[in-house]
């Protein structure tokens, strides 16, 4: 196997790209550095051999190092961070041509490891900000397949409607909506406070509302059928949130009443400037309303989005969290950690933490489930960071794509080696 540029893949590749992970080293901001904290040691006896030594069992380790999140990189780059301006991977395609606002093209990789593979002589990736222009170019044909994770009902209505032949594949993104509070900001930093925003959503209405029937009511884990580690419906409906609506309401506001603010009070409600991320942020604008919490919604450019949360500098939000692989690990460390620079609330529980690591450890499949449980059922209820739902995707493209199965999780669906076109 060779990278892009022809230099040999080795040993020493994996262990720059998972030291420098988990001892944080060339990474400006490193969301996966707990996802291998439990990692002492990586040692390479030699080019083709790589061991892991573990402080303690780990099952979710080698599907986390299987994720769309964890790619290896280059050693020879130096850095990570340096490979923001320097594209080199071992895939089917690399990058031909990246004109910023317009197009990113990637051409065929001719010594892919992988024998006969990819089919393609390369993928043309069209940059169209305008969501229904982008579903209207794949209506017309001057695109092959949709983007996944952002196709809702009535957009798969219209292109079915014009395109009878279009081919629609249902499936999970492993995505889900979420309201973020800073802890740090009042007045979030009262908890009678964020238990209100909690009450005061109608998840029902959400699935409905902004999802248009695509979404599965949960919790932090990827609930059933979609999913393992999701809470059952019974404990579920038990949370704050998650059970009669207008009772969720009234409380809310005697909660709001309760912590001073019985006309509710102002505030901006910041969001991401995505058509996917602005939809869900206008409904609970109108819940939250409903209780006395009268936002203002601001929109931020993708490229300040995950700095500006990083860093705090917000009160309340709307947030689409995406799970690399459907395991507790991958999840709980990185967004709700102490500490965390993924936990964008600032949440912080030191019982939690170490109920966390129980789990982690615990090699009887039950046993890890029901304190996987336990452990979102107490981030709920403590409002770490209230999710609505997860969203489900109507994954469309035309019928001449061969060879392409949409993935579980949106963030393991771009290799294409196995890709083809029969026109």
């Amino acid at each position: 196997m060779k990278w892009h540029d022809g230099t040999p893949f080795t040993a020493k590749d994996v262990k720059f790209t998972f030291d420098s992970i988990r001892l944080n080293q060339g990474i400006a901001v490193n969301p996966r550095r707990d996802w291998y904290a439990n990692v002492t040691a990586i040692e390479t006896p030699d080019d083709y051999t790589v061991i892991f030594r573990l402080s303690r069992p780990q099952p979710a380790l080698l599907s986390m190092l299987a994720s769309g999140y964890s790619p290896v990189m280059p050693a020879h780059a130096g850095t990570l961070d340096a490979l923001r301006t320097k594209v080199i991977g071992t895939g089917p395609f690399k990058l031909k041509e990246y004109r910023p606002g317009e197009v990113l093209e990637y051409e065929k990789n001719k010594d892919y490891w992988v024998p006969g593979r990819p089919y393609l002589d390369g993928i043309r990736y069209i940059i169209i900000t305008d969501r229904a222009t982008r579903f209207a170019a794949l209506r017309a044909g001057q695109l092959d397949i949709a983007f996944p994770g952002e196709t809702t009902k009535s957009l798969r209505d219209t292109v079915k409607a014009a395109v009878p032949q279009m081919v629609e594949v249902r499936v999970s993104t492993n995505v889900n909506d979420n309201v973020l509070t800073n802890f740090k900001a009042p007045p979030f930093t009262d908890a009678r406070v964020r238990r209100a925003v909690t009450l005061a959503i109608d998840r029902e209405a959400y699935v409905q509302a902004v999802r248009e029937g695509a979404a599965i009511i949960g919790a932090a884990m990827l609930p059933q059928p979609w999913g393992y580690w999701g809470l059952p419906e019974e404990r579920l409906k038990k949370l704050p949130g998650y059970g009669d609506p207008k009772a969720g309401k009234e409380e809310a506001k005697r909660l709001l009443a309760e912590a001073g603010f019985p006309n509710g009070f102002d505030t901006v409600m910041s969001t991401r400037n995505i058509a996917i991320y602005i939809d869900f942020a206008n409904f609970v604008a109108d819940q939250l309303r409903q209780v006395g919490i009268r936002t203002t919604v601001e929109l931020v450019e993708t490229g300040v989005w995950h700095p500006k949360v990083t860093r705090l500098d917000y009160t309340l939000g709307t947030n689409l969290t995406g799970i690399g692989i459907d395991d507790p690990d991958a999840n709980f460390y990185e967004n709700y950690r102490c500490g965390s620079p993924r936990n964008y609330s600032a949440y912080c529980n030191p019982e939690v933490d170490r109920l966390m690591d129980e789990a982690s450890a615990t090699l009887d499949v039950q046993k890890r489930k029901e304190l996987v449980w336990q452990i979102d059922e107490r981030l709920q209820i403590e409002g770490a960071r209230p999710v609505m739902g997860w969203n489900v995707d109507y994954f469309l493209f035309w019928p001449h794509v061969k060879g392409y199965v949409p993935q579980q999780v949106l963030y393991t669906h771009g290799r294409m080696q196995d890709v083809w076109l029969a026109k």
